[in-house]
């Protein structure tokens, strides 16, 4: 079991920066791959980031590259995302997951613990 606490989200003017934590409870969470996650009002959930536990690959969404990087830090049992040149298309609730061995970055149902998420908003 394991147990996910987002923070860091808030209001921030379009280009600006934030820095979301992904704080996880478990003597295991190095070994888990991790990945975030955003929604929007009426829209699916969608991938945001991704960094694998074996390699320390890192995966992200086309919409994002460049601007967000994902990071861990395993003796804090903390997952970040820094967010930078955030636009008004970035507000949605973030959430941090732990990742199935063997399935798609990319997918909802690839993951199986999830935290209750943190509000990003980006004002124009």
């Amino acid at each position: 079991q394991v147990q996910l606490v987002e923070s860091g989200g808030g209001l921030v003017q379009a280009g600006g920066s934030l820095r979301l934590s992904c704080a996880a409870s478990g003597r295991t969470f190095s070994r888990y791959s991790m990945g975030w996650f955003r929604q929007a009002p009426g829209k699916e959930r969608e991938f945001v980031a991704g960094i694998s536990w074996t390699d320390g690959n890192k995966y992200y969404a086309d919409s994002v590259k460049g601007r967000f990087t994902i990071s861990r830090d395993n003796a804090k049992n903390t997952v970040y995302l820094q967010m930078n040149s955030l636009k008004p298309e970035d507000t949605a609730t973030y959430y941090c997951a732990t990742k199935s061995r063997g399935s798609s970055w990319y997918e909802v149902p690839s993951y199986d613990y999830w935290g209750q998420g943190t509000q990003v908003t980006v004002s124009s």
